[in-house]
């Protein structure tokens, strides 16, 4: 038990500054592709930022690791996390950095129960949105026969993909630009599964609390009604000549004194 304290103790401590550092690693992955006359310098810098936020996550894995009450166990349920850890290890791709990173701050950010749903699908959509258009921008830009061009056409082209809607305007060309395409795809259908889904429940849970006060409603006014039959029952009685009036019985102390 006191291993599993301290794993909390660190997730709860952790929460914050890793989001933050995900703040960081997403300007660093945005500048290079955004402004690409950068001079080297700034590049490297944010190649540096990039493999430092994805190493404080690997930190933060072995942390928790380390602190797990049964380590085997550990590693079976956060196995994405473990994926995601040695994702960029096969091969130093910035684009592996940048999925590795996202699914990190998404296995992190579910472990906060302060974060409620709506606002980690709408943070999701945000992101997949953002990276989305910065992976495919990066990818086909200097695609021969690529019409991805500028951030703006990248935005559209995530857009019309994630909601599945597909103009065909723009489109990938390449392979692996495809391939963020199809990632793009699956993310977006899962999102909107999920805010379906969420909406469902919570006209499911408003239509129960009505059915619930409706019922204690109907329970009171039963238990009204009653009352008032009893009440009328013993006007009925008083109301009756004196003779008919039943006598009470004596009670113990009466008894007693005759």
């Amino acid at each position: 038990m006191k291993e599993t304290s301290a794993q909390v103790r660190w997730e709860r401590r952790t929460q914050r500054p890793l989001l933050g550092l995900a703040v960081v690693f997403a300007a660093a992955y945005a500048v290079p592709i955004v402004w690409p006359t950068a001079s080297r310098q700034v590049m490297s810098w944010c190649t540096a930022v990039e493999w430092v936020v994805w190493g404080a996550f690997a930190l933060d894995y072995a942390v928790r690791l380390k602190l797990a009450e049964r380590r085997l166990a550990f590693v079976r349920t956060h196995w994405l996390d473990l994926a995601a850890v040695l994702l960029p290890l096969l091969r130093p791709l910035r684009l592996l950095r940048l999925v590795s990173t996202l699914l990190l701050v998404g296995q992190r950010a579910r472990l906060a129960s302060q974060i409620q749903l709506t606002t980690y699908v709408a943070g999701s959509v945000v992101a997949l949105l953002m990276f989305g258009s910065l992976a495919v921008l990066s990818v086909e830009r200097d695609s021969p026969d690529g019409n991805i061009r500028t951030m703006g056409d990248a935005l559209w082209w995530s857009f019309t993909t994630m909601t599945t809607v597909g103009y065909g305007d723009h489109a990938p060309t390449t392979g692996l630009g495809r391939v963020i395409a199809v990632g793009l795809m699956l993310s977006g259908i899962a999102l909107l599964g999920v805010v379906t889904a969420n909406i469902a429940a919570w006209f499911i849970a408003r239509f129960e609390s009505e059915d619930e006060e409706g019922r204690r409603q109907t329970a009171a006014i039963e238990s009204l009604a009653e009352e008032v039959r009893a009440l009328r029952a013993q006007v009925a009685a008083l109301a009756e000549p004196s003779g008919n009036v039943p006598r009470p019985v004596p009670g113990a102390a009466e008894e007693r004194l005759r």
